[in-house]
């Protein structure tokens, strides 16, 4: 009975801390507000491990960590209180404590965001009190042992069912509470149509994408593209109160901008691979994708920035979202010419929610945590050497330029293949330099040209494939690029921290033996 008091007070906690939250904001939940602790504290080298092993379900496992620490605590607490109801009580407390400074030390947070955990321990401890209450109650004078007992048995179990179906109710409320909060933003996703684009992007080259069986298409679909990001409930921002403020060091017209006013300005449509710099070698972190939006190097000109190479004060754009996370990007590389963008569209469609909704940025050529900041709320100028943005609190470099990556995606790792001909594809990235060529060596012989996917200019991947005739046995292919530049990748195996991983990708087979 008492771990069974345990578990039914923490049900009945969570689901009123989840009501209070959808009441204020959903980050103040308490799984979600020390999930997000645990991921600020997590060592990177853990946190990389985590997303090796678990890949974009890594917050998926993470929740349900929280959830079943919670409940071997639940149940402890539980037995603690058929001993020591006070102590059981205190310590009901002290969970709600860590809930509240779990909340108010995440970005953004006003003390409000306290609330929900110290609603949820004050409910989780009357229930406890309740429950443990009513199973120590001794049975009636002159009863019978066994019929008392069972007669406390069913009082407690009504008891149970009970507070179970009310915390049921108030989960349900609160989904429906969070729902309806959200009901503007999904609302103003629905009415939102992209404009057309002053300079669209041309159609994808004929020959881009080479169609070969197990290679994915040159553009990556909206529901494929990786996501990689510390928000363990996605921001949905409504787009008619979405404002963007531009300001710091060397703006002489700060800007505060609405979606409407943003987009009075030129429109343009680029497509651009992204790729996280938490992509080992042979990784799935990249996608390409056709995006839309307003060049930010000239919104900055607008604001009277100048960069460095112009005598601009100003060194670091530090982008900030909406739930906090702040990303620092090189100001040199937002104003030289590329298609730095504040997109508002993603091949074709408003953005996901998963990926930005309303506006977003894009910056080929440097890795997403340093140049992609989602669900955007604020620019301010400002330097490398006054702040560091998130991620390089967290070990990880100022700047990361995108390294030159090749990949091989069929035949996958470990294949059983039929000998004879087969097609070793892929694809290669180094954005905003371009591919050049790709080549593959089977077993550490000598480096073949694989035949090349037409360009789509110097900020996308490029598709590629080689012929193989293969022979029986187990075989080791490799891949290497060469950039635009012709700079070839470097066979040298490094991690991805502090600032992208190097080395060759390979892939190792198994060929059937003939008959």
């Amino acid at each position: 009975m008492g771990a069974v008091s345990g578990i039914v007070a923490a049900v009945a906690g969570l689901a009123s801390a989840q009501l209070a939250a959808a009441a204020g904001r959903p980050e103040a939940s308490p799984v979600t507000a020390v999930g997000g602790a645990v991921v600020d504290l997590t060592p990177v080298a853990v946190r990389e491990w985590a997303i090796r092993l678990f890949g974009t379900s890594d917050k998926l496992v993470l929740g349900l960590g929280i959830l079943a620490v919670l409940a071997a605590l639940a149940v402890g607490t539980g037995l603690l209180a058929v001993r020591h109801l006070p102590a059981a009580l205190a310590v009901t407390g002290g969970f709600g404590l860590v809930g509240a400074l779990a909340a108010l030390s995440r970005p953004e947070a006003s003390w409000r965001d306290a609330l929900p955990s110290l609603v949820g321990a004050l409910v989780s401890a009357g229930v406890l009190y309740l429950l443990v209450t009513a199973a120590g109650r001794t049975r009636p004078a002159g009863a019978p042992q066994g019929r008392a007992d069972s007669m406390d048995r069913r009082r407690f179990g009504r008891l149970v069912v009970a507070v179970l179906a009310a915390s049921a109710g108030v989960g349900i409320g609160a989904r429906r509470l969070g729902a309806h909060g959200s009901a503007d933003a999904t609302a103003s996703r629905a009415r939102f149509r992209l404009p057309r684009p002053t300079v669209p992007a041309p159609p994808v080259p004929a020959g881009a994408d080479l169609r070969v069986p197990g290679l994915g298409p040159f553009l990556t679909p909206n529901q494929d593209f990786y996501r990689v990001d510390t928000a363990l409930v996605v921001p949905r921002v409504d787009a008619d109160t979405w404002r963007l403020r531009i300001h710091g060091e060397g703006v002489t017209r700060p800007l505060e901008l609405d979606l409407r006013q943003l987009l009075a300005r030129p429109v343009v449509e680029h497509d651009i691979t992204l790729t996280c710099v938490s992509n080992e070698v042979g990784g799935p972190y990249a996608g390409n994708a056709r995006w839309l939006g307003v060049r930010l190097g000239d919104l900055l000109r607008e604001a009277g920035v100048r960069p460095p190479s112009q005598g601009g004060t100003a060194d670091q754009l530090v982008a900030r979202s909406v739930d906090g996370m702040t990303i620092g990007t090189p100001v040199e590389a937002v104003m030289d010419g590329r298609a730095a963008l504040l997109a508002v569209g993603m091949n074709g469609r408003p953005l996901p929610f998963a990926h930005g909704f309303p506006v977003r940025m894009v910056v080929p050529g440097l890795y997403g945590y340093v140049s992609a900041c989602k669900w955007l709320a604020e620019l301010r100028l400002t330097t490398f050497a006054a702040y560091d943005a998130y991620w390089v609190r967290r070990s990880w470099a100022q700047q990361a330029v995108v390294k030159t990556q090749a990949r091989i995606d069929t035949p996958r790792p470990y294949a059983d293949l039929s000998p004879g001909r087969v097609a070793v594809a892929g694809v290669a990235w180094a954005q905003h330099r371009g591919i050049e060529r790709v080549q593959v060596r089977v077993d550490g012989g000598p480096w073949q040209e694989a035949r090349l996917g037409t360009a789509d200019g110097v900020d996308t991947w490029r598709q590629w494939v080689w012929p193989w005739q293969a022979t029986p046995g187990r075989h080791r292919l490799e891949v290497r690029a060469t950039d635009g530049t012709g700079a070839v990748q470097t066979g040298v195996r490094t991690g991805t921290v502090p600032d992208g991983a190097t080395g060759w990708h390979t892939v190792d087979v198994n060929v059937r033996a003939l008959g």
